[in-house]
Protein backbone atom coordinates (compact mmCIF):
# COMPACT_ATOMS: atom_id res chain seq x y z
CA UNK A 1 0.00 0.00 0.00
CA UNK A 2 1.00 3.30 -0.24
CA UNK A 3 -0.39 7.16 0.57
CA UNK A 4 -2.23 8.66 -1.95
CA UNK A 5 -2.61 11.82 0.82
CA UNK A 6 0.24 12.45 3.67
CA UNK A 7 0.04 15.05 5.52
CA UNK A 8 3.55 14.62 7.82
CA UNK A 9 2.62 11.63 9.90
CA UNK A 10 -0.75 11.85 8.83
CA UNK A 11 -2.35 9.83 5.49
CA UNK A 12 -4.78 7.51 4.13
CA UNK A 13 -3.09 4.34 2.57
CA UNK A 14 -5.28 3.02 -0.60
CA UNK A 15 -4.91 -0.65 -1.35
CA UNK A 16 -6.60 -1.84 -4.63
CA UNK A 17 -9.16 -4.51 -4.01
CA UNK A 18 -11.01 -6.74 -7.28
CA UNK A 19 -14.23 -7.53 -6.89
CA UNK A 20 -15.20 -5.60 -3.49
CA UNK A 21 -18.84 -5.49 -2.52
CA UNK A 22 -19.79 -2.83 -0.55
CA UNK A 23 -22.87 -1.55 0.86
CA UNK A 24 -25.10 0.98 -1.38
CA UNK A 25 -23.52 4.11 -1.12
CA UNK A 26 -25.40 7.59 -1.95
CA UNK A 27 -25.74 8.57 -5.35
CA UNK A 28 -23.94 11.31 -6.93
CA UNK A 29 -24.63 14.72 -8.72
CA UNK A 30 -21.82 15.28 -10.55
CA UNK A 31 -23.05 18.49 -12.78
CA UNK A 32 -21.67 21.73 -11.84
CA UNK A 33 -23.58 24.14 -8.81
CA UNK A 34 -23.88 27.53 -7.69
CA UNK A 35 -24.31 28.90 -4.02
CA UNK A 36 -25.68 31.34 -1.93
CA UNK A 37 -23.94 34.51 -0.86
CA UNK A 38 -22.26 34.60 3.12
CA UNK A 39 -20.25 36.40 5.04
CA UNK A 40 -16.39 35.46 5.63
CA UNK A 41 -15.10 35.58 9.54
CA UNK A 42 -13.62 38.79 10.86
CA UNK A 43 -10.71 37.41 10.41
CA UNK A 44 -11.13 37.30 6.66
CA UNK A 45 -8.33 37.96 4.69
CA UNK A 46 -6.10 37.57 7.46
CA UNK A 47 -3.96 34.38 8.01
CA UNK A 48 -5.11 33.11 11.57
CA UNK A 49 -2.82 33.15 14.70
CA UNK A 50 -2.17 29.17 14.48
CA UNK A 51 -2.69 27.27 11.37
CA UNK A 52 -6.58 25.90 11.74
CA UNK A 53 -6.78 22.03 12.10
CA UNK A 54 -9.30 20.36 9.88
CA UNK A 55 -10.42 16.58 10.36
CA UNK A 56 -11.94 13.86 7.77
CA UNK A 57 -14.11 11.39 9.15
CA UNK A 58 -13.00 8.01 7.23
CA UNK A 59 -16.02 5.38 8.17
CA UNK A 60 -16.88 1.68 6.30
CA UNK A 61 -18.61 2.31 2.43
CA UNK A 62 -16.67 5.73 2.58
CA UNK A 63 -17.74 8.07 -0.40
CA UNK A 64 -14.25 8.39 -1.85
CA UNK A 65 -15.30 11.30 -4.00
CA UNK A 66 -16.74 13.68 -0.70
CA UNK A 67 -13.57 12.37 0.74
CA UNK A 68 -11.14 13.93 -1.95
CA UNK A 69 -12.99 17.19 -1.83
CA UNK A 70 -11.92 17.84 1.55
CA UNK A 71 -8.45 16.53 1.27
CA UNK A 72 -8.13 18.71 -1.79
CA UNK A 73 -9.36 21.53 -0.17
CA UNK A 74 -7.82 21.50 3.23
CA UNK A 75 -4.78 19.00 2.93
CA UNK A 76 -2.92 20.34 0.21
CA UNK A 77 0.57 22.39 0.22
CA UNK A 78 -0.11 25.83 -1.31
CA UNK A 79 3.13 28.14 -1.93
CA UNK A 80 0.53 30.17 -4.20
CA UNK A 81 -1.05 31.00 -1.08
CA UNK A 82 1.48 31.61 1.19
CA UNK A 83 2.04 27.62 2.45
CA UNK A 84 -0.45 25.18 3.98
CA UNK A 85 -3.23 26.70 4.93
CA UNK A 86 -4.57 24.06 7.47
CA UNK A 87 -3.40 21.01 9.49
CA UNK A 88 -5.52 17.98 7.83
CA UNK A 89 -5.46 14.76 9.13
CA UNK A 90 -8.29 11.30 8.53
CA UNK A 91 -9.45 9.79 11.93
CA UNK A 92 -11.86 6.66 11.60
CA UNK A 93 -13.84 5.70 14.64
CA UNK A 94 -13.79 2.21 13.49
CA UNK A 95 -11.26 -0.71 13.26
CA UNK A 96 -9.05 -0.79 9.86
CA UNK A 97 -9.35 -1.70 7.18
CA UNK A 98 -12.10 0.19 6.02
CA UNK A 99 -14.01 -0.23 2.90
CA UNK A 100 -14.65 2.56 0.58
CA UNK A 101 -16.49 2.94 -3.23
CA UNK A 102 -14.51 1.89 -5.60
CA UNK A 103 -13.08 -1.33 -5.08
CA UNK A 104 -10.85 0.33 -2.36
CA UNK A 105 -9.24 -0.24 1.59
CA UNK A 106 -8.50 2.56 3.45
CA UNK A 107 -7.20 2.92 6.53
CA UNK A 108 -6.78 6.39 8.61
CA UNK A 109 -3.79 7.29 10.01
CA UNK A 110 -5.24 10.45 11.89
CA UNK A 111 -5.54 10.34 16.16
CA UNK A 112 -8.50 10.57 18.57
CA UNK A 113 -6.32 13.49 19.87
CA UNK A 114 -6.56 15.00 16.17
CA UNK A 115 -10.37 14.48 16.28
CA UNK A 116 -10.58 15.65 19.83
CA UNK A 117 -8.39 19.24 18.51
CA UNK A 118 -10.11 19.83 15.31
CA UNK A 119 -11.05 23.75 14.01
CA UNK A 120 -13.03 21.73 11.66
CA UNK A 121 -14.76 18.04 11.15
CA UNK A 122 -15.64 17.14 8.08
CA UNK A 123 -18.75 14.26 7.24
CA UNK A 124 -17.54 13.52 3.57
CA UNK A 125 -21.19 11.87 2.97
CA UNK A 126 -22.36 8.40 4.70
CA UNK A 127 -22.74 5.09 3.45
CA UNK A 128 -26.58 4.98 2.63
CA UNK A 129 -29.41 7.53 3.64
CA UNK A 130 -31.05 4.34 5.63
CA UNK A 131 -27.48 2.83 7.78
CA UNK A 132 -27.89 3.43 11.01
CA UNK A 133 -25.09 5.93 12.64
CA UNK A 134 -23.01 4.43 15.43
CA UNK A 135 -23.53 5.75 18.63
CA UNK A 136 -19.99 6.52 19.44
CA UNK A 137 -19.62 8.35 16.15
CA UNK A 138 -22.37 10.44 17.93
CA UNK A 139 -21.46 11.22 20.72
CA UNK A 140 -17.61 12.55 19.80
CA UNK A 141 -19.14 14.71 16.97
CA UNK A 142 -21.77 15.99 20.21
CA UNK A 143 -18.08 16.83 21.95
CA UNK A 144 -16.24 18.70 19.47
CA UNK A 145 -19.21 20.71 18.48
CA UNK A 146 -19.55 21.31 22.13
CA UNK A 147 -16.29 22.27 22.37
CA UNK A 148 -16.54 24.79 19.69
CA UNK A 149 -15.70 22.89 16.52
CA UNK A 150 -17.55 23.66 12.74
CA UNK A 151 -18.78 20.47 11.63
CA UNK A 152 -18.79 20.16 7.87
CA UNK A 153 -20.92 17.56 6.18
CA UNK A 154 -21.24 17.20 2.21
CA UNK A 155 -24.37 15.16 0.60
CA UNK A 156 -25.34 12.99 2.70
CA UNK A 157 -22.88 13.22 5.76
CA UNK A 158 -26.03 15.31 6.88
CA UNK A 159 -27.61 12.28 7.99
CA UNK A 160 -24.80 11.54 10.46
CA UNK A 161 -25.21 15.47 11.94
CA UNK A 162 -28.89 14.58 12.50
CA UNK A 163 -28.21 11.13 13.99
CA UNK A 164 -26.03 13.02 16.30
CA UNK A 165 -29.03 15.47 17.31
CA UNK A 166 -27.19 19.02 16.51
CA UNK A 167 -30.01 19.65 13.67
CA UNK A 168 -33.58 21.08 15.36
CA UNK A 169 -33.79 24.43 14.34
CA UNK A 170 -31.07 25.17 11.74
CA UNK A 171 -31.43 25.87 8.41
CA UNK A 172 -29.80 22.88 6.51
CA UNK A 173 -29.59 21.37 3.05
CA UNK A 174 -28.65 17.83 1.42
CA UNK A 175 -28.83 16.48 -2.16
CA UNK A 176 -32.14 17.20 -3.68
CA UNK A 177 -33.03 13.62 -4.09
CA UNK A 178 -32.70 12.92 0.02
CA UNK A 179 -35.25 16.08 0.75
CA UNK A 180 -38.49 14.39 1.23
CA UNK A 181 -36.34 11.18 3.25
CA UNK A 182 -34.49 13.76 5.43
CA UNK A 183 -37.33 15.78 6.43
CA UNK A 184 -40.01 12.76 7.19
CA UNK A 185 -36.57 11.54 9.54
CA UNK A 186 -35.75 15.05 10.78
CA UNK A 187 -38.59 17.28 10.82
CA UNK A 188 -37.13 19.74 13.85
CA UNK A 189 -34.52 20.31 10.96
CA UNK A 190 -35.43 23.21 8.79
CA UNK A 191 -34.53 21.94 5.62
CA UNK A 192 -33.27 24.25 3.03
CA UNK A 193 -33.77 22.19 -0.36
CA UNK A 194 -32.83 24.07 -3.01
CA UNK A 195 -30.11 25.37 -1.27
CA UNK A 196 -26.68 24.26 -2.35
CA UNK A 197 -25.18 24.84 0.74
CA UNK A 198 -25.94 26.41 4.40
CA UNK A 199 -23.93 28.15 6.57
CA UNK A 200 -25.02 28.37 10.51
CA UNK A 201 -22.09 29.63 11.52
CA UNK A 202 -20.61 26.04 13.52
CA UNK A 203 -22.79 23.94 11.52
CA UNK A 204 -22.33 23.80 7.50
CA UNK A 205 -24.07 21.77 5.22
CA UNK A 206 -24.14 21.28 1.52
CA UNK A 207 -26.05 19.09 -1.61
CA UNK A 208 -25.00 16.70 -3.63
CA UNK A 209 -21.18 15.87 -4.27
CA UNK A 210 -19.76 19.17 -6.58
CA UNK A 211 -21.80 21.62 -3.77
CA UNK A 212 -19.30 20.04 -1.24
CA UNK A 213 -16.96 21.70 -2.82
CA UNK A 214 -18.19 25.12 -3.07
CA UNK A 215 -18.98 24.92 0.73
CA UNK A 216 -15.49 24.10 1.85
CA UNK A 217 -14.36 26.37 -0.88
CA UNK A 218 -16.69 29.00 1.33
CA UNK A 219 -15.08 28.16 4.04
CA UNK A 220 -11.84 28.87 2.77
CA UNK A 221 -13.03 32.58 2.15
CA UNK A 222 -14.54 33.08 5.43
CA UNK A 223 -10.82 32.24 7.03
CA UNK A 224 -8.52 33.32 4.89
CA UNK A 225 -10.50 36.02 3.05
CA UNK A 226 -11.40 36.33 -1.18
CA UNK A 227 -8.39 36.38 -2.19
CA UNK A 228 -7.15 33.42 -1.38
CA UNK A 229 -10.20 31.55 -1.90
CA UNK A 230 -9.57 32.41 -5.10
CA UNK A 231 -6.50 31.18 -5.55
CA UNK A 232 -7.42 27.98 -4.21
CA UNK A 233 -10.56 27.69 -6.72
CA UNK A 234 -8.39 28.72 -9.44
CA UNK A 235 -6.37 25.45 -8.55
CA UNK A 236 -9.63 23.38 -9.05
CA UNK A 237 -10.02 25.03 -12.34
CA UNK A 238 -13.47 26.37 -11.16
CA UNK A 239 -15.26 29.46 -10.07
CA UNK A 240 -14.44 30.95 -6.58
CA UNK A 241 -18.00 31.78 -6.06
CA UNK A 242 -21.53 30.04 -7.25
CA UNK A 243 -24.39 31.30 -7.37
CA UNK A 244 -28.25 29.71 -8.14
CA UNK A 245 -30.79 26.32 -6.32
CA UNK A 246 -30.50 22.68 -6.65
CA UNK A 247 -34.00 22.97 -8.73
CA UNK A 248 -31.54 23.50 -12.15
CA UNK A 249 -29.68 20.03 -11.61
CA UNK A 250 -33.44 17.90 -11.12
CA UNK A 251 -34.43 16.43 -13.74
CA UNK A 252 -36.90 18.23 -16.58
CA UNK A 253 -37.23 18.53 -20.10
CA UNK A 254 -36.29 21.50 -22.17
CA UNK A 255 -37.45 22.31 -25.76
CA UNK A 256 -34.06 23.45 -26.89
CA UNK A 257 -31.36 21.10 -25.82
CA UNK A 258 -28.82 24.07 -26.66
CA UNK A 259 -30.41 26.29 -24.27
CA UNK A 260 -28.66 25.61 -21.76
CA UNK A 261 -25.46 26.32 -22.96
CA UNK A 262 -26.34 29.45 -24.36
CA UNK A 263 -27.37 30.69 -21.11
CA UNK A 264 -23.61 29.68 -19.82
CA UNK A 265 -22.43 31.53 -22.96
CA UNK A 266 -24.67 35.05 -21.62
CA UNK A 267 -23.70 34.90 -17.80
CA UNK A 268 -20.63 34.73 -18.60
CA UNK A 269 -20.18 37.30 -20.69
CA UNK A 270 -22.80 39.44 -18.25
CA UNK A 271 -20.10 38.92 -15.45
CA UNK A 272 -17.54 40.57 -17.82
CA UNK A 273 -19.78 43.05 -17.45
CA UNK A 274 -21.57 44.25 -14.98
CA UNK A 275 -21.27 47.47 -15.24
CA UNK A 276 -23.79 47.61 -18.10
CA UNK A 277 -27.48 48.22 -17.96
CA UNK A 278 -28.61 44.58 -18.41
CA UNK A 279 -32.12 44.10 -18.40
CA UNK A 280 -34.58 41.63 -19.16
CA UNK A 281 -34.41 42.28 -22.61
CA UNK A 282 -30.59 42.57 -23.00
CA UNK A 283 -29.69 39.35 -21.51
CA UNK A 284 -32.64 37.63 -23.36
CA UNK A 285 -30.82 38.50 -27.15
CA UNK A 286 -27.59 37.51 -25.59
CA UNK A 287 -29.11 33.90 -25.05
CA UNK A 288 -30.62 34.37 -28.88
CA UNK A 289 -34.42 33.58 -27.37
CA UNK A 290 -37.12 35.79 -26.76
CA UNK A 291 -37.72 37.67 -23.10
CA UNK A 292 -40.99 35.13 -22.22
CA UNK A 293 -38.78 32.28 -23.15
CA UNK A 294 -35.99 33.71 -21.88
CA UNK A 295 -37.27 34.11 -18.14
CA UNK A 296 -38.74 30.73 -18.38
CA UNK A 297 -36.08 28.53 -19.06
CA UNK A 298 -33.63 30.88 -16.90
CA UNK A 299 -35.33 30.21 -13.82
CA UNK A 300 -34.81 26.36 -14.62
CA UNK A 301 -31.39 26.36 -15.25
CA UNK A 302 -30.89 28.39 -12.11
CA UNK A 303 -33.54 28.12 -9.59
CA UNK A 304 -33.98 32.01 -9.68
CA UNK A 305 -34.61 34.95 -12.03
CA UNK A 306 -32.66 36.24 -14.23
CA UNK A 307 -32.82 40.16 -12.50
CA UNK A 308 -32.40 38.03 -8.81
CA UNK A 309 -29.05 36.32 -10.35
CA UNK A 310 -28.18 39.56 -11.29
CA UNK A 311 -28.18 41.80 -8.35
CA UNK A 312 -26.35 39.04 -6.60
CA UNK A 313 -23.29 38.80 -9.50
CA UNK A 314 -23.07 42.30 -8.71
CA UNK A 315 -22.81 42.22 -4.74
CA UNK A 316 -20.57 39.52 -4.56
CA UNK A 317 -18.37 41.44 -7.15
CA UNK A 318 -18.92 44.45 -4.39
CA UNK A 319 -17.51 42.24 -1.92
CA UNK A 320 -14.42 41.29 -2.80
CA UNK A 321 -13.54 44.88 -4.11
CA UNK A 322 -14.99 46.36 -0.34
CA UNK A 323 -12.49 43.15 0.81
CA UNK A 324 -9.29 43.92 -1.37
CA UNK A 325 -9.25 47.55 -2.24
CA UNK A 326 -9.69 50.80 -1.07
CA UNK A 327 -11.69 52.01 -3.70
CA UNK A 328 -14.69 54.50 -2.30
CA UNK A 329 -18.62 53.23 -2.42
CA UNK A 330 -19.59 55.30 -5.18
CA UNK A 331 -16.67 54.35 -7.58
CA UNK A 332 -17.47 50.25 -6.68
CA UNK A 333 -21.20 51.01 -7.51
CA UNK A 334 -20.99 52.60 -10.67
CA UNK A 335 -18.22 49.96 -11.62
CA UNK A 336 -20.60 46.87 -11.00
CA UNK A 337 -23.66 48.75 -12.38
CA UNK A 338 -25.71 49.64 -9.59
CA UNK A 339 -25.04 53.70 -10.46
CA UNK A 340 -26.44 55.41 -7.75
CA UNK A 341 -24.28 54.42 -4.32
CA UNK A 342 -27.90 54.31 -2.71
CA UNK A 343 -28.58 51.28 -5.05
CA UNK A 344 -25.51 49.31 -3.90
CA UNK A 345 -26.57 50.34 -0.51
CA UNK A 346 -30.20 48.59 -0.62
CA UNK A 347 -29.50 45.75 -2.52
CA UNK A 348 -26.15 44.90 -0.33
CA UNK A 349 -28.67 45.56 2.92
CA UNK A 350 -31.37 42.89 1.39
CA UNK A 351 -28.80 40.41 0.80
CA UNK A 352 -26.41 40.28 3.35
CA UNK A 353 -27.94 42.18 6.19
CA UNK A 354 -25.60 45.33 6.85
CA UNK A 355 -24.04 48.05 4.50
CA UNK A 356 -21.08 48.15 2.31
CA UNK A 357 -18.94 50.31 5.10
CA UNK A 358 -19.93 47.72 7.92
CA UNK A 359 -19.07 45.09 5.27
CA UNK A 360 -15.24 46.58 4.68
CA UNK A 361 -14.71 47.80 8.31
CA UNK A 362 -15.58 44.03 9.74
CA UNK A 363 -13.82 42.11 6.56
CA UNK A 364 -11.45 44.22 4.51
CA UNK A 365 -7.94 43.35 4.51
CA UNK A 366 -4.81 44.47 2.58
CA UNK A 367 -3.06 41.30 1.42
CA UNK A 368 0.47 41.35 0.92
Amino acid sequence: MSPVKKQGNNSVYIEKVPELSLPKLPEKMTKPSSSSIALPDKRGGKRPSKRLAAVALVYEGLCTFEYGIAAEVFGLERPEAGGRLYDFSSVALENPPLRAAGGLLVEATGTQQDLDDADIVIVPGWRGKDEVVPEALCTRLRQVHQRGARLVSICSGIYVLGAAGLLAGRRVTTHWRYAAHFRSRYPEANLQENELYVDEGDIITSAGSSAGIDACLHLVRRDYGAKTANSVARRLVMHGHRHGGQAQFIEQPLPDPNGGHRLSAMMDEVRQRLEDNHRIASMAMLAGMSSRTFQRRFRAFTGTTAMQWLMRERVVRCCLLLETTDFPVESISRSVGFGAAETLRYHFRRILGLSPLEYRSRFHTKEE
